[in-house]
């Protein structure tokens, strides 16, 4: 059986006396591509940040490749983020003053790979994903989808052990929708990636193994959710 990359159990988040998270549980292991689906304001994004290490939980414990990740500090939290997740948000959230292959070339080059290699990787990478011919256009002068499959791209370069995406395809039309997720799951499919999609889209979820839905900052399993 695949080994869990990332779990966590009973988690417990305030913002003032709005509360986020309630006793939140979650599991992901190695290859699995699960939804995360709820109502707005349910607390979807608030425990894929906690997940990402950019939110420490009041409560319960985060386990991220054997590794308590909730005790780490915040710069220890973002170096494991930095090298073993990848991050995808809904409107990408590309450097507009870069082109879209310096933008995926980031992450290698924090990590200390060379430039040249870089470049070759992000290279490979934008043209399965397709926006390979506008490479070398700015965020501003290419479509939508062509920056979102960068910012996939972006996430995905360095191969993380999980990614986490946040309402990826919510700005885009159905057909390019459809194109960035098949896009994402074949890869970290390949990878063996684990994949957490917030989505509240079905159409979404349907592409992915698993359905999980939080409400009210509780999780739970939907009969019937797996495919």
């Amino acid at each position: 059986m695949n080994q869990a990359v990332v779990s966590a159990r009973n988690l417990g988040l305030r913002y003032g006396d709005t509360v986020a998270l309630h006793e939140a549980n979650i599991e992901l292991r190695e290859g699995e591509r699960v939804a995360l689906m709820g109502p707005s304001g349910s607390g979807k994004s608030s425990l894929l940040h906690c997940l990402a290490g950019v939110v420490a939980p009041q409560q319960g414990e985060i386990w991220f490749e054997g590794e308590r990740l909730d005790r780490l500090s915040e710069a220890r939290r973002s170096t494991r983020r930095l090298k073993r997740m990848g991050m995808v948000f809904q409107f990408g959230d590309l450097v507009p003053e870069l082109t879209l292959v310096e933008n995926v070339m980031l992450p290698l080059r924090i990590l200390g790979v060379r430039s040249r290699d870089a470049r070759a990787t992000a290279m490979e990478l934008l043209d399965r994903f397709g926006v390979a011919d506008v490479s070398d256009q700015r965020t501003g002068a290419v479509s939508g989808g062509q920056a979102q499959r960068a910012a996939v791209v972006r996430a995905l370069v360095h191969r993380p052990a999980v990614a986490f995406a946040d309402e990826p395809t919510g700005s885009l039309d159905s057909v390019t929708a459809e194109k960035v997720l098949d896009a994402m799951v074949s890869f970290t499919s390949e990878s063996g990636a684990a994949l957490l999609v917030v989505t509240h889209d079905h159409i979404v979820a349907s592409h992915l193994d698993r359905h999980l839905v939080i409400h009210d900052g509780v999780t739970s399993s939907p009969v019937g959710a797996s495919r």
